[in-house]
């Protein structure tokens, strides 16, 4: 199979503690299965985990000998949302199922054309930027998925 280190082990942010290398990854690199990676130092391991999971900043692997490994979420192109009324505009964005990073001042989004003159027209202050983007996970299970379920049924993206 392979001579590099295998991690197989998922720590959530908050849920472990000690050393670790930092791997920095951005949103959708951040959403994985098995996967070759290296850290900021130039290790490579292999990422294998049972099923496609969302890593969130801060999450650690563990590879089985031992090491640990940070995610950090790494800086990408995002719109900077402000506007009168948050609720409202993360209420549209999220009807249309965009990921999200919700903040007391202002929501964080993909740099999306589409979604950006939406936004306009609803009354939004838009600002491109280059910054780590960590949405909210939702409300059907942690990080994001292709399916999720309400209810009895569900649905696919």
């Amino acid at each position: 199979m392979t001579d590099l280190p295998i991690a197989r082990t998922l720590h959530r942010k908050g849920h472990w503690t000690g050393p670790a290398e930092i791997c920095t990854l951005d949103y959708d690199a951040r959403f994985l299965r098995r996967k070759r990676l290296r850290t900021e130092t130039g290790r490579a391991f292999v990422v294998d985990l049972v099923q496609t999971t969302s890593l969130d900043d801060g999450d650690a692997l563990e590879t089985e000998d031992g090491l640990r490994v940070m995610i950090r979420a790494a800086a990408e192109q995002v719109l900077v949302v402000t506007g009168d009324n948050l609720a409202r505009l993360a209420w549209h964005i999220g009807n249309r199922h965009t990921p999200c990073q919700i903040e007391a001042d202002r929501l964080l989004i993909q740099n999306d054309p589409v979604i950006a003159h939406m936004l306009e027209h609803q009354g939004a202050t838009l600002r491109a930027a280059e910054l780590p983007f960590a949405p909210e996970g939702g409300a059907y299970g942690h990080g994001r998925t292709h399916t999720h379920e309400h209810g009895a049924t569900a649905h696919a993206h």
